[in-house]
């Protein structure tokens, strides 16, 4: 049996800390924050409630084995649901997709809404989708990272190389595939599952839509949150320890291995193996001593892009909105402009700022819980942001920038067919900077890197790290972000570790 500490409860942590408490170690998990999940967050006022991060979960047959694997199945705890429509797309010249939640009937709903064809196309890109999965589930998503030999062992087959074409860009995937303008907006929009900008993101994140119509798109009836509070219960079923409010100053390295942490109160917590949930670029920079061992991947992190952030509206209305559903996105006229701005590239370069015309992201789901009445609604609106970086880039905390742009995206809301102004009856703004000081991402950059780069999946931090007895999970290390991932980060590295 060894001692763990489990740096930080976000969803990846909480995942570890089950699975190493089923496996009979002796689990502890300390985190910041006065309650567990991370960026699974949770907001109540005035009978109106809201999950604060993510607002759906795709391919859920990962926490299903999560859960097989420390006690009990996953439906015996959380009711999910199947989301269909998944989303309501709605574009800048007026027309409306309604996209299923099931695959077979996606192709009818494109040609319907974008025209005769456009289902056939969608389809042929999904097919090579599916391949490029089958190539990179196993060896990759499910694999340790092993830098260049990660490479070697998908490069066995030039078959495969070519399927996955790690050369090229999402965009460059969809320009080869679809001929439609609205269907490379809609493949470009799943460039951001990664935080990234899908000019530069791998071809291979073709996946992800892939995943989302195959294996559907979930809710879980009562919020989200809910996931993390349930598998911070099934750690705890199997012996972890879980205390909050407990800020990690640093980690303790001893005789060459991580040798447990410091609090910042002073309190030393010993370990045999500690698991960081904590932002990579955080554990690295600040976490860790300086040294030769961790130079490396301290180089990598400083050639790799920061993830974009995002800039949230939860707002309490008044009335229903007929026809909503569960998710809208609303696009702009340009969508290139709008990670111009966010990276600082192209038309921006160099400077970063708030998207002038921003995709706007609304979550509604119709659920009781999240509502004081059956005459009000919830709404959840996110849009694309630059990373909080004051001196070089977007300070969020500026005074009245939050305010002056929180006005700015409900007017894009009612150009784009959703006033919703005359029924608000309150609104919490969050902020990037708001972000990083609630959850410890480095400027709330959301998935920690981005997958900017052919190479930028490679680049991201290992499970295993340099020094001995010190492991990584969630969304800033490998695989990456999203809900499925950080669980996956959460299985490598309770098969690194092992049973007691």
């Amino acid at each position: 049996m060894a001692r763990v500490v489990v740096v930080g409860a976000g969803l990846g942590g909480l995942a570890a800390a089950a699975r190493l408490a089923a496996l009979r170690h002796e689990v502890t998990v300390l985190e910041q924050a006065a309650a567990v999940g991370g960026k699974l967050g949770w907001i109540s006022r005035d009978g109106h409630s809201f999950d604060t991060g993510p607002s759906l979960l795709t391919w859920p047959q990962v926490y299903r084995d999560l859960f097989d694997a420390t006690g009990g199945p996953l439906d015996d705890v959380l009711d999910l649901v199947r989301l269909d429509p998944a989303v309501d797309y709605r574009f800048a010249d007026g027309r409306r997709l309604s996209m299923p939640g099931t695959a077979d009937v996606v192709p009818r709903a494109l040609d319907d809404a974008v025209g005769v064809g456009a289902g056939a196309e969608w389809t042929a890109l999904l097919e090579r989708a599916a391949a490029m999965w089958r190539i990179s589930e196993g060896p990759f998503l499910r694999s340790p990272l092993r830098g260049a030999a990660t490479l070697a062992g998908l490069a066995r087959h030039p078959s495969d190389v070519a399927t996955v074409a790690p050369w090229r860009s999402l965009r460059g995937l969809g320009s080869s595939h679809l001929r439609r303008p609205e269907l490379r907006l809609l493949l470009d929009r799943y460039a951001t599952y990664s935080g990234s900008d899908p000019r530069r993101a791998p071809a291979v994140l073709a996946t992800v839509p892939y995943l989302e119509q195959t294996f559907g798109s979930w809710y879980v009836r009562g919020g989200l949150h809910r996931l993390g509070l349930a598998v911070a219960e099934r750690a705890a079923e199997r012996g972890a320890v879980v205390r909050t409010g407990c800020t990690v100053r640093r980690v303790l390295v001893e005789g060459g291995r991580a040798a447990g942490v410091e609090l910042i109160d002073g309190e030393r917590v010993p370990a045999d193996v500690v698991v960081s949930s904590a932002d990579a670029t955080a554990l690295y920079g600040d976490l860790l001593p300086a040294g030769r061992r961790t130079a490396g991947v301290r180089a990598g992190l400083r050639r790799t892009t920061p993830s974009l952030s995002g800039f949230v509206l939860l707002l309490a209305l008044r009335g229903r909105t007929p026809g909503l559903a569960h998710h809208t996105v609303a696009f702009p006229a340009d969508y290139d402009a709008e990670f111009d701005a966010v990276f600082g590239t192209g038309r921006d370069r160099g400077t970063p700022q708030p998207v002038p015309d921003p995709t706007v992201y609304v979550s509604a789901p119709d659920d009781p819980a999240l509502r004081p009445d059956d005459d009000s609604e919830s709404w959840f609106v996110l849009v694309n942001a630059p990373p909080h970086r004051p001196g070089d880039g977007v300070d969020w905390d500026e005074p009245g920038l939050a305010g002056r742009y929180a006005d700015r995206v409900l007017d894009v809301l009612a150009r784009r067919g959703l006033d919703v102004r005359p029924r608000l009856k309150w609104s919490v703004v969050r902020t990037p900077a708001d972000l990083a000081r609630d959850t410890g991402s480095v400027g709330g950059s959301i998935y920690g890197t981005s997958s900017n780069g052919a190479r930028a999946a490679f680049l991201r931090p290992a499970n295993a790290s340099p020094v001995p007895g010190l492991f990584l999970v969630g969304g800033s290390a490998h695989p990456g972000g999203g809900l499925p991932l950080v669980a996956l980060s959460a299985e490598i590295v309770a098969g690194l570790v092992g049973p007691a």
